[in-house]
């Protein structure tokens, strides 16, 4: 449940605004969750990809735009892996760009949140409360807790009357041309591509190692994960997908620490597209966003803590340079600021030292 915040919106505007299937987004959802969780055994983030998502509902994109997208995505994410770019660019990326990708994200989810909480404060206030006083229960854990809290809010101001339940409803074949598929990347595709490869690869890839050192996920299973998911899933209905430190650190903050997580996850996603799929989009818009921000928020700050592994005085100004030019325009600039720092410094010190 931790990294929430992020799906509802995007799905929402997908089904309302695009006019995307929720069975078939869900159910494909679904079944990566179950998929990652099997076979890496850890909890392993399956999200939307975020710049697709956005620039696909502000442009009211078709269905098959949308999945065309995803399509043309796992091309590029299939080559990336078989070529070993994904390696070669995590190589050369020094940790201090890393940590500021992370603090960059954070800040960005805990803005995002606090204007999720402007929504109902004093609901915002309380869960988060709930939150910190029950993370660690292993009985009543915060996130169920408060997301049960929403539901019941829902339910007494009459958001679930009508509700359509167990109206089974199954994903579609869908189809779209290799046109759409080029055109998607000239409109999004291509900015998409810097955010993922930082945040959904390297980012997650050097998280993964943080939370569990013995257990290491390199940047080209990433790649070639992604690859796959949206080379097939396009194809039933489903959206573009990547990983994301974010939805990790979620995952990680509100208690997920097997592949289990993943699973059942999965589970009721697969579950919600099968049977509630003529109602889902009002039921994720009627969820009391409030809720959702008190959650995002703590996972926000988690990402921001992550400095604390910064020793280095040098570190800090390819830190911030990341950090201030991701927040300024976007993360593949700040990336490539952060970058352009370190690999200046280096330069420039190595000058220092050698012998005049």
């Amino acid at each position: 449940m931790g990294d929430m915040g992020t799906l509802l919106p995007l799905a929402v505007g997908y089904f309302a605004v695009c006019g995307l299937n929720p069975a078939g987004l869900l159910v494909m959802m679904g079944l990566a969750n179950i998929a990652t969780g099997l076979v890496y055994r850890l909890p392993m983030p399956i999200e939307p990809m975020k710049v697709l998502a956005v620039v696909a509902i502000a442009q009211q994109w078709s269905p098959s735009m949308v999945y065309a997208s995803g399509f043309a995505m796992g091309i590029v994410w299939l080559l990336f892996a078989i070529t070993g770019v994904m390696n070669w660019i995590a190589k050369f990326t020094p940790h201090a760009v890393i940590r500021g990708i992370q603090v960059s994200l954070g800040v960005l989810l805990a803005v995002e949140a606090l204007k999720m909480l402007s929504s109902w404060w004093l609901l915002g206030l309380i869960s988060l409360a709930v939150v910190l006083l029950l993370r660690q229960n292993r009985y009543a854990p915060g996130a169920i807790v408060v997301l049960l809290l929403g539901l019941a809010i829902m339910i007494c101001r009459g958001d679930l009357q009508g509700l359509k339940i167990l109206e089974l409803q199954l994903p579609e074949i869908t189809l779209f041309t290799p046109r759409q598929a080029w055109q998607a990347m000239l409109l999004a595709g291509f900015a998409q591509i810097p955010l993922t490869a930082t945040n959904a690869v390297i980012s997650t890839s050097s998280l993964i190692s943080t939370y569990w050192p013995d257990r290491h996920v390199s940047e080209r299973k990433l790649s070639l994960n992604m690859g796959i998911m949206n080379l097939v899933f396009p194809f039933f209905g489903g959206m573009p997908l990547c990983h994301g430190s974010g939805g990790l650190a979620g995952q990680y903050y509100f208690g997920a620490r097997t592949g289990g997580a993943n699973i059942l996850e999965g589970l009721i996603e697969i579950a919600l597209g099968l049977f509630f799929a003529s109602s889902i989009a009002y039921i994720f818009a009627s969820f009391p966003m409030a809720v959702i921000g008190a959650m995002m928020f703590l996972v926000g700050v988690e990402l921001i803590k992550f400095t604390r592994d910064i020793k280095m005085k040098t570190d800090l100004l390819p830190l911030g340079a990341t950090v201030i030019v991701s927040l300024l325009s976007n993360m593949a600039f700040g990336f490539l600021a952060g970058m352009a720092v370190y690999y200046t410094m280096k330069k420039f010190f190595k000058k220092e030292q050698s012998p005049s």
